[in-house]
């Protein structure tokens, strides 16, 4: 199989009725409806990312302000709690696109964000092995569906040559949150001692208070697919010629995307995990993602151990992610205008893996700003291509279930 694909290589040929089809609306209008579509479909969603990954990732920020020592448990412990995070990510992924593609997003992942936010806000009361072990791995589940989920959905709002650069925009939620994350925490944190609670108390109640609004935004706007587009509490944003424009251009780009069937069979899961393409997009993601896993539990305080102050750290750290969220930028961009999505992908994984050996291999003389330059272009290249990997792996699915499981 060739790592790099064309955008000629999956366009659908073209039939008189298409052509007839495609004069009934003008390039203008649909570009505005492409922008409106943006600010709808793509904004709520970017919105949501933010705070999901500000809630997935400020547990290494309160490793910073005596996280271990107020719940009580160990380090040993702390990493076997986020383990069981990604355990229950990885076992629930598949199921819930299964149960999303039965019965659509704007249920399914509008639950999923309440219920993930509420348990993120309730963990500032947690004490104790117990709580904390049982408290990620249901975070875990609660989590597992929201990226594949909403990768899914974009996927059947755009054309194909436009898909990589909505997953970009998609992915810049997280980069942006990433970003920001450090220097909220470092605000946050410095409530220590505010109504007799810890900083990490009042970072977790904050921060989960700002996932169950943004919930509360998708359940009541987020207008589902272009079969139904339609929000849950019946908002219109879109007007009769527009849905019919918006249905009609994504099945003209890929016919594939009609909806033909809720139900996902068995086989369909088996011959997908078994597909030799989709076997080599988890293999580039495993290798980009787990190390980025490990690095931002504990990037803060790898970086006070440089000899920086500890809520400094947290502050510090974005440093890296605000360079990344350039670069997501620009792999998107670059994937569609070129349409080789597995160069960028691969190019990226290379340079992600560079800093990082370099990083280990540092000697520990080094000096603290070399250490913290080196771990910064390693947090900055981390992940960065993952919305193109995305992307590729959606234009390649044949049928809209697929899809499904593929995402």
């Amino acid at each position: 199989m060739s790592l790099t694909q064309s955008n000629e290589e999956k366009q659908q040929p073209i039939s008189a009725s298409q052509d007839e089809a495609q004069e009934t609306w003008s390039p203008t209008e649909e570009r505005r409806l492409v922008r409106k579509l943006d600010t709808i479909v793509l904004g709520i969603l970017i919105l949501c990312f933010f705070n999901f990954q500000l809630d997935r990732a400020n547990i290494g920020n309160a490793l910073t302000d005596n996280f271990l020592l107020d719940v009580g448990i160990t380090q040993n412990w702390f990493n076997v709690g986020q383990q069981l995070l990604n355990a229950g990510i990885v076992l629930l992924e598949i199921p819930s696109n299964v149960v999303l593609y039965r019965i659509g997003p704007k249920i399914w992942i509008g639950v999923q964000i309440l219920a993930w936010g509420l348990t993120s806000l309730f963990q500032a009361w947690q004490k104790g092995l117990g709580a904390f072990l049982t408290t990620r791995l249901l975070l875990g589940f609660l989590e597992s569906g929201f990226i594949p989920g909403s990768l899914y959905t974009l996927s059947m709002w755009y054309k194909n040559s436009e898909i990589s650069r909505r997953f970009g925009f998609f992915f810049l939620g997280n980069g942006i949150a990433q970003a920001c994350g450090g220097l909220i925490a470092y605000g946050i944190l410095h409530m220590r001692g505010v109504g007799g609670m810890a900083g990490w108390q009042w970072m977790f109640i904050i921060e989960g208070i700002m996932t169950v609004l943004s919930g509360l935004v998708f359940i009541g706007l987020f207008p589902g697919l272009p079969s139904d587009p339609v929000s849950l509490f019946s908002v219109r944003f879109f007007d009769e010629r527009e849905i019919y424009i918006l249905q009609q251009r994504v099945l003209l780009d890929d016919p594939s995307k009609e909806l033909k069937s809720r139900s996902v069979r068995g086989s369909t899961i088996l011959s997908t995990l078994g597909n030799f393409q989709v076997l080599l997009h988890i293999f580039l993601a495993m290798a980009g993602l787990a190390p980025t896993t490990a690095l931002w539990s504990y990037a803060p305080t790898i970086v006070a151990s440089f000899g920086y102050g500890r809520l400094q750290a947290n502050a510090l750290v974005s440093v890296g992610q605000w360079i990344s969220v350039f670069l997501i930028v620009v792999a998107a961009f670059a994937a569609d205008k070129t349409g080789r999505r597995g160069l960028v992908v691969l190019f990226g994984v290379t340079c992600q893996w560079a800093f990082m050996v370099a990083f280990k291999c540092l000697p520990d003389t080094s000096s603290s700003s070399l250490k913290f330059g080196i771990l910064t272009m390693g947090a900055a290249t981390c992940s960065w291509w993952h919305s193109v990997n995305g992307s590729w792996l959606s234009i390649n699915a044949p049928r809209p279930e697929d899809r499904a499981i593929r995402m």
